[in-house]
């Protein structure tokens, strides 16, 4: 039972403040502020629910899939951190009202997509949490399927459903938040979760480009 605690608890702490639902609440909220109560809620039940199968992918498949396309995981941070910063940029200047505009008007197949992207990935979803959750899969080698470590498999698999419920919990109920703050408050915590969520995709990319320079260092005949 320890090991099994010591394994979702690993999962879950691993990952809780990389994907930072509750920091990703307002920029939901600003991405879906025109959206009804219903929207929102659908929404929030969707992006939790990609969350899940894509962490779950990430763990299970993500070596495997870069293996066989040849890319390492510093270039994943270099792309990703990239890509996370130009939407914090672009939310930071734009705001959120046109994004918001186009989800309230979207019909159900058009607001589905827009709950993969960008509000699963790379808003919920991005390259930290997919780089940790490779991390995670390739922490523990394939060994042999026993009870035992069919129950351990479970503990993580439980550790996803968590950080899933998390996900729903922030997104789903950030509604009073706007009613707290005001529509004044409520845009100033956009603007400054948008400039946060620059800083991230920045880091991102600079963890990547760290590693990828320090790996030209260590080639033969590198000075």
């Amino acid at each position: 039972m320890s090991e099994l605690a010591n394994t979702f608890l690993f999962v879950f702490a691993a990952l809780f403040p990389v994907v930072n639902p509750l920091g990703g609440a307002p920029l939901f909220l600003g991405l879906t502020s025109d959206c009804t109560v219903e929207q929102r809620g659908s929404l929030a039940l969707r992006v939790a629910v990609n969350s899940f199968w894509l962490l779950l992918g990430s763990m299970v498949f993500g070596s495997l899939i870069l293996e066989f396309f040849g890319i390492t995981v510093p270039v994943v941070r270099v792309a990703g951190g990239a890509l996370v910063a130009a939407m914090g940029w672009k939310l930071l200047n734009e705001g959120a009202n046109q994004k918001a505009d186009e989800l309230h008007e979207a019909d159900g197949s058009a607001t589905a997509a827009y709950g993969f992207y960008p509000l699963t990935l790379p808003l919920t979803v991005g390259p930290g949490s997919i780089s940790v959750a490779l991390t995670i899969g390739s922490h523990h080698p394939s060994v042999e399927l026993s009870a035992h470590t069919m129950l351990v498999i479970g503990a993580a698999l439980l550790g996803l459903v968590a950080i899933a419920l998390t996900v729903y919990g922030s997104y789903r109920f950030a509604g009073p938040i706007v009613r707290y703050l005001g529509q004044t408050g409520a845009n100033a915590l956009v603007r400054l979760s948008a400039f946060i969520l620059v800083c991230i995709g920045m880091q991102i990319l600079w963890g990547g480009l760290s590693q990828l320079i320090g790996a030209l260092h260590q080639l033969p005949g590198a000075s």
